[in-house]
């Protein structure tokens, strides 16, 4: 019989463990899903981004950017429009669907996110952002699940 071993690293991708030894050099601290933001569709959630840099800069990770996820960062961009969330591909020329004309980095720029290939530019690194404590970071209007 043949065993999986788990993988013992704390980071769920090998781009987010390669993210983080970057940091590791050019930040305070490396913060890694160390912050929560409330958004909400039909259901109240949260998302917890990968990577928050000593400037209040949010980075998501993405190997795969699935429809899910590109209606979420939609959503909370519109929520949360004080926030500087961008995103550090594994390769930024991949295709949204098969067929799609329009890469991950054609969606981010219509969209009006910034993102990179692989790893953090350095300008993203000492650039001015807001700065973000890490708490949960709530919804600005009542949550609708709780309202009687």
């Amino acid at each position: 019989m043949v065993y999986k071993r788990h993988n013992k690293s704390r980071y769920r991708s090998g781009l987010e463990m390669n993210v983080a030894l970057f940091l590791k050099d050019k930040q305070k601290k490396v913060r890694y899903e160390a912050l929560k933001i409330e958004w909400e569709d039909l259901r109240y959630r949260t998302y917890t981004p990968d990577f928050v840099l000593d400037n209040g800069i949010i980075i998501e990770t993405k190997g795969f950017f699935d429809t899910e996820d590109r209606y979420k960062h939609i959503e909370i961009k519109k929520q949360h429009p004080e926030l500087d969330i961008r995103f550090v591909f594994s390769n930024v020329r991949n295709k949204l669907y098969k067929g799609s004309k329009t890469t991950y980095e054609d969606w981010c720029e219509q969209k009006g996110f910034l993102c990179a290939h692989r790893i953090i530019p350095q300008k993203w690194l000492t650039s001015k952002g807001n700065e973000i404590k890490l708490q949960v970071i709530p919804l600005k209007t009542p949550r609708k699940d709780l309202i009687t």
